[in-house]
């Protein structure tokens, strides 16, 4: 599905939180975006990362090596082996409209 055709359904706040994930993990090197009836994959060698509309947010998903401890997420599931997909709500722009999960995004790059 191209991107454009995915944004045309989708909830307005949805966007500004792609562009805030998308330039900072494109800051970290390049990755393939599918853009899917269900949300947008952020994929290098495999999916690491994913943005899901909610009716009033976007859910957050990233897969990580290591455990983090943080008020700001919300949930944690043992994928395999000490690999860990970690999901966040809401937050994933602060006040100022940067990504509150950047030191994250580092590490599941």
């Amino acid at each position: 599905m191209p991107l454009e055709e995915y944004f045309a359904t989708g909830p307005p706040f949805e966007r500004p939180i792609f562009e805030a994930v998308h330039a900072h993990l494109t800051s970290l090197g390049p990755l393939h975006l599918e853009p899917v009836s269900v949300g947008l994959f952020f994929k290098r060698s495999r999916t690491f990362a994913r943005l899901r509309p909610m009716t009033r947010w976007v859910v957050l998903s990233f897969i990580l090596s290591r455990t983090v401890t943080d008020q700001r997420i919300t949930r944690r599931v043992t994928v395999s082996g000490n690999r860990e997909r970690w999901t966040r709500g809401s937050r994933a722009l602060d006040s100022r409209g940067q990504l509150a999960f950047a030191s994250f995004a580092r590490a599941s790059a």
